[in-house]
C-alpha cells in the first residue's frame, strides 16, 4: 500500500473533529486514516509551538479581514466623490465676464 500524504487543511479538519466537536479517535479514523496518524497529529497541534503559531495565525487573518473591508470603504467612498465632481462639472454654469471696451 502507498504511503497517503493529506493536505494539512485536512490534518486540521480531522483533529477539530476529535478535539473541538467530541468525537472518538476511532470514529474519525474511519475517515480513511490510521489510528497512529491521526493520534501523532493531534499530538503535533496540541504542541504549544503549534497553538501559538494557529493564535497568530488567526490574528493575522483578523488584520486582513479588517484592512480589506476598510479598503472596500474607502473605494466606496473614493467612487462616490468621482461621480460627484462630475455631476457637479456638469450641471455648474460657467460665468464669464464681461470687460468692457
Amino acid at each position: 500500500m502507498a504511503k497517503r500524504i493529506y493536505s494539512e487543511e485536512f490534518r486540521i479538519d480531522a483533529v477539530n473533529q476529535v478535539i473541538e466537536n467530541g468525537y472518538s479517535v476511532p470514529d474519525t479514523a474511519q475517515i480513511g486514516v490510521h489510528l497512529s496518524s491521526l493520534n501523532s497529529w493531534i499530538r503535533h497541534l496540541k504542541s504549544p509551538e503549534a497553538i501559538a503559531k494557529h493564535q497568530k495565525d488567526d490574528i493575522a487573518s483578523v488584520e486582513i479581514k479588517k484592512l480589506q473591508k476598510e479598503l472596500k470603504r474607502v473605494t466606496e467612498e473614493r467612487d462616490i466623490l468621482k461621480k460627484a465632481a462630475v455631476y457637479f462639472e456638469a450641471t455648474q454654469t460657467k460665468i464669464y465676464f464681461y470687460k468692457g471696451v
